[in-house]
């Protein structure tokens, strides 16, 4: 029997709109509770400023470090990566958009920040 896969993607350094400092907060409470309720997403791809999230100056090093401890994937776009200078992200590994392409088409569900 096929594995349900859920695909979260996270596509700007933050959650909602509105002010930075309130996104970046509500993403980092976000991303520490689905840890700890233990529903996490079976992969995270970061593409456009979701990328920045991985970066070692966001905040998020914790929080990322603990959903790949559990065994989440997080896949970042190298595209993206480049583009914003981010050399060696906290936590993940590259890939590129045909895999983001891939990951989305074969996913049960996918849910986007």
């Amino acid at each position: 029997m096929k594995k349900l896969t859920d695909l979260l993607q996270i596509t700007q350094n933050g959650m909602g709109k509105g002010d930075n400092e309130l996104s970046e907060k509500l993403l980092k409470t976000y991303l520490k509770l689905i840890v700890e309720d233990n529903r996490l997403p079976s992969i995270i791809v970061f593409y456009n400023e979701g990328v920045k999230v991985l970066d070692e100056v966001s905040g998020y090093s914790e929080e990322l470090k603990n959903l790949e401890s559990k065994g989440c994937k997080l896949i970042a776009c190298t595209t993206c990566l480049n583009y914003y200078n981010i050399e060696n992200p906290v936590a993940g590994i590259k890939g590129t958009m045909p895999d983001i392409i891939t990951l989305q088409c074969d996913a049960d569900k996918v849910i986007n920040l």
